[in-house]
C-alpha cells in the first residue's frame, strides 16, 4: 500500500501544480478581458486584488500598465500585490520591467512597488532612475534604494544633498540619516542655510540620526538663528545625540557647551538606551515656553500653524467623563463648546508673529480664511468670534425633524464625518476637484487635528487609506500632525494620524 503511495504522490502533486497555474492563467485571462470595462474604480480595484498570489512574469504584465490608472486606490492595489511578490522570476521581471520603461507613472509606480517588497538585487534598476530627469522619479529612486537599509549605498546617494530639487534633497538627507551614513554631516551642515525649511529641517533630523559630537555647537548656533517649528527639531536633534533633554531652550544649551565644550563624550547607543530608561522613570513636567503655541495640552513653538476641528452631529453630544472638565469653566459638558472654549482661548494666547488659520470640517470643509494671517488684535478677534458661532451639524437634536419629514430643516447629510477632505484641505494634497496639487512647499509646518468619530464619507473612508494618503503626501510637506480624539470611539487611527507624522496624540477621553 505505501509502494502505491509513493508512486502516486509525484502525480498528484503534479496535477495540483497544473491545475494551479492553470487556474492562474484563466484569472489572468479574465483580467485582461473584464478590466477594462469596470469604470467603477471600486471594481477595477477588486480585480488587481484578485490577482494577488499570482507570482508570475505573466501577472507583473497585465498589471504594470494599470499603474497608470487615473485612482490612487487602483494603483495602490497594484502597489500590494507587486510589492508581494515570492517567486524570483516574477522579481526579475518586476526589474526589467522597471529597467525598459521610460514612462513617468509607470516607472513611480515600478519603484513603490519594490520599495514595498524591498527586493534583493535592485540596485542596479532603481539607481539608473536617479538619473532621471523627472525629480519625481529622483525622489522615489532615493526613497526606494534606502528602503532596503543598505548603508554602503551611501556614496550613490550623497550627491542627491545638493539635487535642484527640494523635495529630493529632503529624501537624500533622510535616507542618508536613517541608514546611519556618517558622510551626510557635511552636506547636512551646509544644508543648514538652504532656502527651504523643509531641507534644513531634514539636515537636522540627519545630524540628530548621525550622532557625533562635532554636530553639537553647529545645531547650538543654529538654534539661536531659526524660528518656530525648527527651534523643535533642533532641540530633538541635541536630545538625540546628548539625552540631555533640554528641548528648546536655547541658554540651556548654550551653558552646557560653555561648560563641557572640546571636553564632552556623547553617550554610546548602550548608554543613551539606559539614560532613557531612567528618564521616563522620573520624567519631569515642563510649562509652555513663552511664546509657545498650546493646545489641548500639546505645545509648539511654531510660528505657522492650522488647526482643524470636527463640527459634524456627534459634536453636540455631552461627553461622557465630566470630572475630567469640571475645572474648565466650559458653557456646557457638549463635546463642541469644550473644543470651541479650548481653541478660543489658544487663539486669545497666541503672539503676534504666529501665523494661524482655522479649518471647520463636517461633510464638508469650510475655512476661516484663504490663507494663513498674522495673529493680530484685529483677526484674533475675528477669529474668535468665527469659532464661536460653530455649531455641530445635523447632531440628533435635529433627528426629530427628520422623523416628522423635515429632512431638509434636520440636515443630517451635512452632519458626516470626511476626515480625508479636511486633511486633503489643511495640507492641499488635492484641489476641488479632487485632483492632486502639485505644489508641496506650504506656508504652515504644523496642524492641530481634533475629531470626535471615525471618517464616515468622502473619497476615502477606510482608515489604512486615509492614513496612506496623507502619508504619501506628507513626505513632501513634512507638516507635523498633531491629534486630539474625543468621545466614544476607537482611537487607534487618531493615535496613529499623530505618530506617522512626527505629532503628538492626546486622548481627551469620553
Amino acid at each position: 500500500m505505501n509502494k502505491i503511495l509513493a508512486r502516486l504522490l509525484p502525480v498528484a502533486l503534479l496535477v495540483g501544480f497544473v491545475t494551479g497555474a492553470g487556474l492562474d492563467d484563466d484569472l489572468i485571462k479574465d483580467f485582461k478581458k473584464y478590466f477594462r470595462k469596470y469604470k467603477d474604480p471600486a471594481q477595477r480595484r477588486e480585480a488587481v486584488l484578485a490577482l494577488d498570489g499570482i507570482d508570475s512574469p505573466a501577472m507583473v504584465d497585465v498589471l504594470v500598465p494599470v499603474l497608470e490608472d487615473p485612482d490612487p486606490q487602483v494603483t495602490q492595489a497594484v502597489v500590494r500585490v507587486l510589492g508581494s511578490l515570492e517567486e524570483r522570476a516574477a522579481i526579475d521581471h518586476l526589474l526589467v520591467e522597471l529597467a525598459e520603461e521610460k514612462k513617468e507613472p509607470r516607472r513611480l509606480g515600478l519603484l513603490r512597488c519594490i520599495q514595498e517588497g524591498a527586493y534583493e538585487g535592485k540596485g542596479e534598476a532603481v539607481g539608473a532612475c536617479l538619473e532621471d530627469r523627472s525629480w519625481k522619479v529622483r525622489h522615489q529612486a532615493v526613497q526606494t534604494l534606502a528602503a532596503g537599509g543598505d548603508d554602503t549605498l551611501g556614496p550613490i546617494l550623497l550627491p542627491f544633498c545638493e539635487d535642484p530639487e527640494v523635495a529630493v534633497r529632503c529624501a537624500a538627507f533622510d535616507a542618508l540619516g536613517g541608514l546611519g551614513v556618517d558622510g551626510v554631516r557635511a552636506p547636512a551642515v551646509a544644508a543648514l542655510e538652504d532656502e527651504a525649511w523643509q531641507v534644513r529641517s531634514s539636515a537636522i533630523t540627519a545630524l540628530g540620526r548621525v550622532r557625533h559630537r562635532d554636530s553639537l555647537p553647529v545645531l547650538i548656533d543654529r538654534m539661536a538663528q531659526e524660528e518656530g517649528r525648527l527651534v523643535a527639531d533642533i532641540g530633538s536633534a541635541l536630545d538625540a545625540i546628548t539625552g540631555k533633554e533640554l528641548g528648546t531652550r536655547l541658554d540651556s544649551w548654550q551653558r552646557f557647551w560653555a561648560s563641557f565644550g572640546d571636553s564632552y563624550q556623547i553617550p554610546t547607543d548602550e548608554e543613551l538606551a539606559e539614560l532613557r530608561k531612567k528618564q521616563e522613570e522620573r520624567k519631569l513636567q515642563y510649562g509652555a515656553a513663552k511664546g509657545d503655541v498650546a493646545y489641548h495640552g500639546i505645545e509648539t513653538p511654531s510660528r505657522r500653524v492650522m488647526f482643524v476641528i470636527d463640527i459634524s452631529g456627534s459634536m453636540e453630544n455631552e461627553v461622557v467623563e465630566r470630572e475630567r472638565f469640571e475645572d474648565g469653566d466650559y458653557p456646557s459638558y457638549s463635546r463642541m463648546d469644550i473644543v470651541k472654549t479650548e481653541l478660543q482661548r489658544t487663539i486669545e494666547n497666541l503672539e503676534d508673529y504666529v501665523e494661524f488659520n482655522i479649518l471647520a470640517f463636517a461633510t464638508e470643509v469650510k475655512p476661516w480664511k484663504k490663507k494663513l494671517v498674522k495673529a493680530n488684535v484685529l483677526n484674533k478677534s475675528n477669529a474668535i468670534d468665527w469659532v464661536g458661532r460653530l455649531e455641530p451639524l445635523g447632531g440628533a437634536s435635529r433627528q426629530d425633524l427628520a422623523r416628522v419629514g423635515l429632512t431638509g430643516s434636520a440636515n443630517l447629510e451635512a452632519g458626516k464625518t470626511n476626515t480625508w477632505s479636511a486633511l486633503s484641505a489643511a495640507l492641499e494634497i488635492e484641489d476641488k476637484n479632487g485632483k492632486p496639487v502639485q505644489r508641496y512647499e506650504l506656508d504652515l509646518d504644523t496642524v492641530f487635528f481634533l475629531s470626535d468619530g471615525k471618517p464616515t464619507v468622502g473619497r476615502y473612508i477606510d482608515i489604512n487609506e486615509i492614513l496612506r494618503g496623507v502619508l504619501t503626501a506628507n513626505v513632501l510637506r513634512r507638516v507635523v500632525i498633531h491629534a486630539i480624539a474625543i468621545g466614544q470611539f476607537d482611537k487607534t487611527f487618531m493615535r496613529r494620524l499623530a505618530q506617522e507624522n512626527s505629532g503628538v496624540f492626546v486622548d481627551l477621553g469620553k
